[in-house]
């Protein structure tokens, strides 16, 4: 296989040197050498890991075996989306769409950034921080999983402010204040002329079930906001996150109540805080509930395989 210059501009946002860098990144076997025309690579190339690849709106998703056609698929989700909006009475365009990329290969999401998202979600820290170096610079991401106090250092460093958009599921202080601590050294690193504050959203488990995260209704949810606040300079809360139950759309309810609350604790508009409730299955109801940012994943890009992951 001969991949050359005026090939690597198909992937418009990723450029020639990028490409160079994945190879080597990803270890490719054997080795390769250098032309005029090119890069000339042996038939029998073995990846330890998947590189860019050359990609139309009809992606090819070698994890699972199966075509996506993720240029349709957004399509049809902004078109439910629209549709909810309309329906609902709701100004058009105030639900951001979250594309949630968790375990996909790069190709995938430059499929995806080339229909015009720039909103990608990523479950774990690892893979997020890989991500991020090697899609365009105007992607913002959003880490939308679990995320242990440990991780959030390197996550803020590699990432950067000027790319992570947000935290959806802080719900303890003790990760609060090391997401606070990590922008600090960002900003002091970065030497900008502005300190940039790292976005937020606080995780509320409306359900009360044992297998979600997040804090309780009420005054938990109201205490941490306020003590995140006053002692967290470095951060926005930008808004609440949720789960929820499958089926119980009275999660959402819930998350809307909980705005309310914490708007007032905090001196807030509750137009300032955004609701991210809604996924494949229910994004729709989610709008209608209320919703300002739906978190989209196996619609858009197929089904996931965990089996090799990198966390």
């Amino acid at each position: 296989m001969a991949i050359g210059r005026r090939a690597v501009v198909a992937l418009g946002a990723i450029n020639y040197h990028r490409l160079t860098a994945a190879f080597s990144a990803h270890s490719i076997l054997p080795s390769y050498r250098h032309s005029c025309t090119g890069i000339q690579l042996s038939p029998s190339l073995v990846l330890k890991r998947k590189p860019v690849a050359l990609h139309s709106s009809l992606s090819t998703d070698t994890t699972m075996g199966d075509q996506v056609d993720i240029a349709a698929n957004i399509a049809s989700v902004k078109q439910r989306m629209d549709d909810a909006i309309a329906s609902s009475d709701r100004i058009n365009g105030s639900v951001r769409l979250v594309a949630v990329s968790k375990t996909k290969p790069l190709e995938l999401l430059m499929a995806a950034y080339e229909t015009g998202q720039r909103h990608f979600g990523e479950n774990y820290a690892q893979e997020l921080m890989s991500k991020s170096s090697e899609m365009p610079e105007d992607v913002k991401w959003h880490f939308i999983g679990p995320l242990q106090s440990n991780k959030a250092a390197p996550l803020v460093k590699n990432v950067g402010l000027n790319k992570l958009a947000c935290i959806e599921t802080v719900s303890t202080m003790k990760l609060a204040l090391k997401l606070n601590r990590a922008a600090e050294t960002w900003n002091e690193e970065s030497g900008g002329e502005e300190t940039k504050k790292l976005g937020i959203y606080i995780q509320v488990n409306t359900s009360g079930e044992d297998s979600k995260s997040g804090v309780s209704p009420g005054e938990e949810v109201t205490n941490l906001a306020k003590e995140i606040s006053s002692e967290c300079p470095l951060l926005s809360i930008d808004g609440l996150m949720t789960i929820g139950a499958p089926g119980d759309y009275s999660c959402f309810d819930t998350l809307v109540n909980c705005r309310e609350n914490v708007a007032a604790a905090l001196g807030k508009d509750i137009n300032d805080l955004e609701l991210s409730m809604g996924m494949s299955g229910d994004f729709e109801v989610a709008i209608a509930k209320g919703a300002t940012s739906v978190r989209v994943g196996s619609t858009i890009f197929g089904e996931r395989d965990y089996s090799n992951l990198n966390k």
